[in-house]
């Protein structure tokens, strides 16, 4: 019987469950951090590859976003276990911009990613990614293990996008129309997010449609270099070798370097808080030995009391 693109998909999301469920079970047996957990992670299968045509379905939501800003939502994808908090904390502090904002992040210590944290300043960027887990999770997924795939997708929805008229130069970014399609701002310093619907920019255009209004590139953030740490402006795409560039440093993490793969940014990584008992981090042995001290202790205290107790009622 031959597979079915629906049969494909519930083999890949199988799969997928399967590495999650290892991966839990191995933070109990090991615990987070261990050599043991990274080598176990190394070692996990990759998901099963994805057809060309479903990487087109798959990257179609943000192939017509600005290089930098494509660049930085491959790289976040890969860690889809902190978008959805980090969505939280963004939009928790939307009010806040510019260099408010950079400070906010640093003064926080928050635990996730650089890659995650460059998208800080965009909420809707991370709230679409937080709002489809699953989609986020193959995305990056398909990032690690099939990086040369997901780039040919890109560019094969961006050909789409500008053959049908719908993908243009304009005020705010520049399209270029060489054998590989870049979307650069005009003002590097200023990101803009487009808004456009997968269904309509990548069909061809039914007669009298006009297609000029079809990708808007309205809404932009202005990223001043307080955001330089986090790699903006110092981000790109280099199309003829499908290379992603952050900080000016190529983003080499894959399937198999995942759990060891540390992109050198400059701003500091922090640890999850994790609130642990104290006895949880000491051997049993030496709680054991220490338990009955601290009973005689607590004993002792207690006839001190009565002993203050009755020398008061003598006098």
């Amino acid at each position: 019987m031959k597979d079915t693109p629906k049969m494909k998909a519930a083999h890949r999301i199988l799969m997928q469950q399967a590495v999650a469920v290892l991966n839990a079970c191995l933070l109990v047996t090991v615990g987070p951090g261990s050599p043991g957990l990274a080598r176990a992670q190394d070692n996990a299968p990759p998901p099963a590859a994805v057809p060309a045509a479903e990487l087109d379905k798959l990257v179609a939501p943000i192939a017509l976003y600005p290089d930098p800003l494509l660049a930085q939502v491959l790289a976040a994808a890969t860690f889809p276990d902190q978008i959805q908090p980090a969505a939280g904390w963004a939009d928790q502090h939307h009010y806040l911009t510019g260099d408010a904002l950079a400070r906010a992040i640093e003064g926080d210590r928050l635990p996730w990613d650089p890659s995650v944290q460059a998208l800080l300043p965009f909420p809707s960027v991370l709230g679409m990614m937080a709002s489809d887990m699953a989609w986020t999770s193959d995305l990056g997924n398909a990032f690690l293990a099939q990086r040369q795939d997901v780039m040919d997708a890109v560019q094969r929805m961006r050909r789409q996008a500008r053959d049908y008229g719908y993908l243009q130069s304009n005020p705010q970014v520049t399209v270029s129309s060489g054998p590989y399609i870049e979307i650069v701002p005009v003002n590097p310093a200023f990101i803009c997010v487009p808004a456009y619907s997968p269904a309509v920019v990548f069909v061809r255009p039914r007669p009298g449609y006009v297609v000029s209004g079809a990708v808007h590139f309205g809404y932009g953030i202005t990223i001043g270099a307080s955001f330089r740490s986090w790699g903006w402006g110092a981000n790109r795409v280099v199309w003829p070798s499908r290379t992603v560039v952050v900080n000016n440093v190529t983003w080499n993490r894959t399937w198999v370097n995942r759990a060891q793969y540390v992109h050198p940014y400059p701003v500091q990584r922090y640890e999850p808080a994790r609130r642990v008992e104290t006895h949880e981090l000491r051997p049993r042995s030496e709680v054991e030995r220490e338990a009955p001290r601290a009973g005689r202790e607590r004993v002792e205290e207690h006839r001190d009391v009565h002993r203050d107790e009755r020398h008061e009622e003598r006098r």
